[in-house]
């Protein structure tokens, strides 16, 4: 090994940083003994340098080497004490992954190596002597220069949001348009044929499934599967190499192209992040970076047993951001991806457990304060997955303000409503008006609602009105993971099926999902593909299907094109009507002058609901009058919301009914926008239907008509 010049160098920033001349390396860790530096070939397979870091500050551990450029390949040996019983887990045997690498070579080979103790001895009592470097990928240095162009934040206000879930390579990888070297990565999101398709779509945000850099767990490799969603991060700072065309730092170049791609043609980027915990297990799990570093300050124990863990995620362990250190880790890596890597906003998986203080969750907790006074971070959309596992976990409508958030239970009741269960009329009325209920009090607006009724986890939307049941047996465990109450309903027969009158239905019912989803207040996410009917064949936990099971099909039916159209147009009618996606709740109160309230809720006789039909088990039928001439609201910058007048009529029930429209019949005449009994959704060329008049609705269908501001019936005809 030749001798590299070693300088004193600085604790800040922490991680491997370029400044034209060579590279400052900082390390924190609080209980190591010694630190040392291994610089690898181009190949990661020998170590060319092992380097003792002789300075520490605030312990940090830093060295700045002069002759070190970008692609240098690094990894790191902490030396310590091996004391589970006491929470610390060093040992210098073992190659760790720097917290803060900006870029990260290789995959990660699933191997005993990787484990910190002795695997045949009692519990993780002895520590393991083998070196672990070959089955490690490697740390890479990077330059962090990158020409942004003119690319700025579009600060999209969020009640014009329109999000779209999508996983990376599950879009593009079988999409015969996109160039070859682009489909399933960064760029193929960006490409013209992708963009082209989110613009026909109407989306204005990409929610990505995660991209830190991610293992795939050994359980997952033994039986030739992979964790395909990526919920196992072990890189906070880098973008996983997998969805790039070159492992050595092009992967952080290609991502921010893509960035800067989206931004180009107005539309948003947002990050799903995990950083409740990470890929390293539990006591008995790998050591790969944060446990082999310094276990104490990074995770959080169980108080009387400091070698076990606190799991509040279900995956062996929990990310201690009680901890300064810990904290500023993930701090330091939001700013990283909105600063550096201009990306607008982020949605936090199991966000309750972040939250978490020694009591439990506090919305006045650390993270959340520290998010909270952030000049950075403030202003880009913060997304919670309000739940975890643990005690109190569910916290729908519990965040704080500046804070959306995934609604639940909107997902749940809008499930429930259409499969036809008794008694959601009253839930109904909240959920779609914003969810007033969960969010009013504490002062945030119905944005703070992020509707869906499909997500990645769960069936997909043709899944949810194909099976009654989950069919996982692909995942290797006998049928037994994933959820099993899913509220959805086959429509009559389980699976495929070439029966007419089923597959009517089941495209009638995703119809009116669709339209429910994006004509309620609050903010609307659709998953990638339900635009068009993606199926998983009925696997409701698809986390380690990187098959056919997960990825797009871009050969599509007749009737796959009819309801991309449709979402099209829906996106479209939300876009163009304020009323759609008011800035504040409808409050169901006169506003002086003749224009009557705000919002009014009519039953099938067009007259205005009652208090007890709110509560009467069997009522699945209700309209829903947005009156646009309404002039109480006013857009941000002061100017007046004033739209045309709408009515949402909703059938859940399996029967038809006709429902009595209201209004002055010698004033006003009701156009058709939407009936979702028509296969297109859109129904061309229908007459004006006269206030007074009866609308048919057919059973489990939806209808919107719309009234012209001022409009007559003779200057309708």
């Amino acid at each position: 090994m030749r001798r590299i010049q070693q300088h004193r160098g600085r604790p800040y920033p922490l991680g491997a940083t370029y400044d034209g001349g060579g590279v400052n390396f900082a390390l924190f860790s609080e209980h190591a003994t010694k630190v040392e530096l291994c610089l690898y070939s181009e190949d990661g397979r020998t170590c060319t340098n092992r380097i003792t870091f002789r300075e520490t500050t605030d312990h940090v551990w830093h060295a700045y080497l002069p002759s070190v450029r970008p692609g240098q390949l690094y990894g790191y040996r902490v030396h310590g004490p091996w004391k589970p019983e006491k929470g610390h887990r060093f040992n210098a045997r073992k190659l760790l992954l720097d917290p803060y690498a900006k870029a990260i070579a290789g995959r990660l080979q699933s191997s005993e190596l990787l484990l910190g103790y002795q695997s045949g001895s009692a519990e993780d009592n002895e520590r393991d002597e083998r070196d672990s470097a070959d089955a490690v990928p490697k740390c890479v240095v990077i330059d962090d220069a990158f020409d942004w162009g003119g690319d700025r934040r579009i600060d999209r206000p969020m009640d014009e949001t329109i999000f779209y879930e999508v996983h990376v390579k599950g879009f593009s990888h079988l999409w015969d348009l996109v160039p070859p070297d682009q489909r399933g990565r960064y760029l193929g999101l960006a490409s013209k044929p992708a963009i082209e398709y989110f613009q026909r779509l109407g989306v204005t945000a990409i929610e990505l499934l995660p991209v830190h850099h991610f293992v795939d767990d050994g359980f997952l490799v033994g039986k030739g599967l992979a964790n395909y969603w990526g919920y196992s991060t072990i890189g906070y700072f880098a973008p996983d190499s997998r969805y790039a065309s070159d492992s050595q730092g092009q992967q952080v170049w290609e991502f921010k192209q893509m960035v800067k791609g989206l931004h180009a043609a107005g539309i948003e980027v947002i990050l799903d992040v995990v950083y409740n915990h990470t890929a390293e297990g539990n006591h008995l799990g790998p050591t790969l970076s944060f446990k082999g570093i310094d276990n104490a300050a990074y995770y959080r124990r169980v108080a009387d047993s400091p070698r076990h863990y606190m799991d509040f995620t279900g995956t062996g362990n929990t990310l201690d951001l009680r901890h300064p250190r810990a904290l500023q880790l993930v701090m330091d890596s939001l700013r990283y991806f909105v600063a550096e890597c201009h990306v607008d906003g982020f949605r936090f998986d199991l966000a309750t457990t972040i939250a978490r203080e020694s009591n439990g969750f506090d919305p006045r907790g650390g993270f959340l304060d520290a998010i909270r006074q952030d000049p950075v971070l403030q202003r880009v959309k913060l997304i919670a997955e309000p739940w975890d596992v643990g005690d109190g976990g569910y916290q729908v409508g519990g965040f704080p303000p500046g804070w959306s958030e995934w609604n639940g239970k909107y997902r749940d009741c809008l499930r429930a409503y259409w499969k036809g269960d008794e008694a959601q009329a009253a839930e109904l009325g909240y959920r779609l008006t914003g969810s007033s209920d969960l969010y009013e009090a504490a002062g945030r607006r119905p944005s703070a609602s992020v509707n869906f009724v499909i997500a990645h986890d769960g069936f997909t939307l043709h899944d949810l009105v194909s099976y009654n049941d989950k069919h996982n047996e692909a995942n290797g465990e006998d049928n037994k993971d994933g959820e099993s109450n899913n509220h959805s309903w086959n429509c009559g027969h389980e699976g495929d099926t070439a029966d007419e009158a089923v597959l009517s239905l089941r495209r009638r019912q995703m119809r009116n999902f669709l339209a429910t989803l994006f004509l309620s207040q609050g903010v609307p996410m659709l998953c990638g593909g339900d635009e068009y009917g993606r199926t998983q064949q009925g696997n409701n936990n698809a986390f380690c299907q990187d098959s056919a099971i997960s990825w797009f099909t871009w050969t599509r039916s007749p009737e796959q094109e009819r309801q991309t159209e449709f979402t099209s147009r829906l996106a479209k009618l939300r876009s163009e009507h304020p009323i759609f996606r008011r800035p504040s709740y409808f409050h169901g109160r006169r506003q002086r002058g003749p224009d009557g309230k705000d919002i009014t809720w009519l039953s099938p006789g067009g007259n205005e609901m009652g208090e007890g039909e709110w509560s009467t088990a069997f009522v699945k039928s209700i309209g829903m009058l947005l009156n646009g001439d309404w002039l109480a609201l006013r857009d941000w910058q002061g100017n007046p919301l004033r739209d045309d007048t709408f009515l949402l009529l909703l059938n859940a029930a399996h029967d038809p009914l006709e429902f009595n429209l209201p209004g002055d019949p010698a004033r006003h005449a009701w156009h058709v926008v939407i009936d979702t009994a028509d296969e297109t959704g859109f129904p061309a060329d229908r007459a004006p239907i006269p206030a007074g008049s009866p609308m048919p609705l057919v059973e489990r269908s939806l209808a919107l008509l719309r009234r012209a501001a001022a409009e007559t019936t003779q200057n309708s005809a």
